[in-house]
């Protein structure tokens, strides 16, 4: 007689899951090492811009996405007043220390800024730029770090700016994105007039109907801590887009350098 124990019948059902759970581990396991492999090759790889040029590829591929989606006619959300508040003052670059301080009559007088591009030299001055067309925006400005904050400004549009200065375009006619986009320099940068900080953008970007140069905040003039006398308001960008104290615009066909692009952040920063 035969006394020893039958072996219980394995379910089918638990060797399927048997079988699932041994593939799942081995791809998890070689996802992983891939995962690992790539960050220690990116590690090694030649830097561009401070960013090591796989991730730099990344982003310009991401930078593709943006331009394709991107349209004049589609506009960033607006907001009742109501909702207005006081964003953060971040970012110090390029700003003198009286943060708090709101520029005095005669700093605004006396405030110009250069605009340059390969068809000439122009200056525009705040008294100049107050004859333009007012606009009044209430929009998010948007951190790339994650916050946000609706605020309501006041200005013109840069748009009307470059307008104004004359030599926007290579036949020095105003800009028209629309009719006339052969006569349009491919890029805009803008800085701070002592170059602590500086922005590029492309121009369909910087023609957008509302990228401004606004003077007000919230109803009142800016501080020198949130860009005061005059700074950009770009809301189809991230907020390090939206360069405080603007005292010079470059247009050209040549890339402009950016602040944080060149410390490893996305140069289109589109939304």
């Amino acid at each position: 007689m035969n006394d020893s124990k039958q072996k219980p019948a394995i379910d089918p059902e638990q060797r399927r899951l048997a079988r699932m759970s041994r593939r799942g581990f081995a791809i998890a396991g070689a996802a992983l090492a891939a995962a690992v492999g790539g960050i220690r090759f990116a590690a090694r790889a030649e830097l561009e811009d401070d960013l090591p040029w796989p991730l730099r590829r990344i982003l310009q591929g991401n930078e593709r996405l943006w331009r394709a989606a991107f349209r004049r006619d589609r506009l960033a959300e607006t907001y009742p007043d109501t909702l207005a508040r006081e964003p953060r003052v971040n970012g110090r670059e390029g700003l003198p220390p009286q943060l708090d301080a709101t520029p005095s009559e005669a700093e605004r007088a006396e405030w110009r800024i250069e605009v340059t591009s390969p068809s000439g030299r122009a200056e525009l001055s705040l008294a100049r730029l107050g004859e333009l067309p007012r606009v009044e925006m209430t929009a998010q400005l948007r951190c790339i770090e994650g916050w946000s904050t609706i605020v309501h400004w006041g200005g013109v549009r840069l748009l009307d700016a470059l307008a104004a200065a004359r030599i926007a375009t290579r036949s020095g006619r105003g800009p028209d994105p629309d009719s006339a986009p052969d006569d349009l320099f491919q890029f805009v940068g803008l800085a701070t007039p002592d170059g602590g900080y500086h922005v590029g953008l492309d121009v369909a970007s910087a023609l957008h109907p509302q990228t401004l140069l606004v003077d007000t905040m919230n109803g009142r003039p800016l501080t020198v801590g949130h860009g005061g006398p005059i700074r950009l308001v770009i809301p189809v960008k991230y907020g390090v887009k939206n360069i405080k104290r603007v005292g010079s615009i470059a247009l050209s066909d040549t890339r402009p350098s950016d602040y944080w692009a060149q410390r490893g952040y996305d140069w289109y920063a589109g939304l």
